[in-house]
């Protein structure tokens, strides 16, 4: 083979590698960026699960002195 021919393999492999380097990189990337939005919305949910409680346990106690004062009259 001549040297040419080499350096061209060579350059080929080379910008094989690079572009396997690139997509698992962004792999990576993605990967990292699912974790975070999957812990966002677990975060979210529990947030909002909790609240929907205390709203609904305040509720429940102003109905029942409501209806203790209604009852009364």
């Amino acid at each position: 083979m001549e040297q040419s021919e080499l350096e061209s393999k060579v350059q080929t492999l080379e910008t094989g590698l690079a572009v396997q380097e690139a997509a698992m990189a962004g792999a990576q990337a993605t990967q990292a960026a699912t974790q975070a939005g999957m812990t966002s919305t677990f975060g979210a949910t529990q947030a909002g699960t909790w609240s929907v409680m205390v709203v609904g346990s305040v509720a429940l106690v102003v109905g029942m002195f409501l209806g203790i004062t209604i009852a009364k009259n």
